[in-house]
């Protein structure tokens, strides 16, 4: 059991690592998977990660209007079951900066399985 400073300390890297790491996992589901609108996009979170990396609602949200300022997601409005729907949808250039950042993964996993973190 972690003492409070210890659960402090945890919580905050957890979040400053998770932050990244859901810009890649979105980019990479929209690659794969084509065009999602968000709460699906979380569901297919919540699945691949077992439950584990599930973003708040408000914090995808927040994720999926940077990426798209950043001109990495476009977005569209489609009508489903009546009522209207935004859906993402990941660029060519979003598609590049996803190869770059697939290259930042490799060094990092080799850089942990170097480390005996992989385990």
């Amino acid at each position: 059991m972690l003492g409070k400073s210890e659960e402090k300390a945890l919580k905050k890297l957890r979040k400053e690592l998770r932050s990244g790491l859901y810009s890649y996992l979105v980019l990479s589901i929209l690659e794969k998977e084509g065009e999602l609108h968000g709460y699906a996009i979380r569901k297919r979170l919540e699945e691949l990660s077992g439950g584990e990396l599930v973003p708040s609602e408000g914090a995808l949200y927040d994720l999926l209007k940077s990426l798209k300022k950043l001109g990495l997601l476009q977005d569209s409005w489609a009508e489903v079951g009546g009522r209207p729907r935004k859906y993402y949808s990941i660029t060519e250039m979003g598609k590049n900066v996803l190869a770059r950042m697939r290259d930042e993964i490799r060094v990092i996993e080799s850089v942990l399985e170097k480390l005996g973190g992989l385990e």
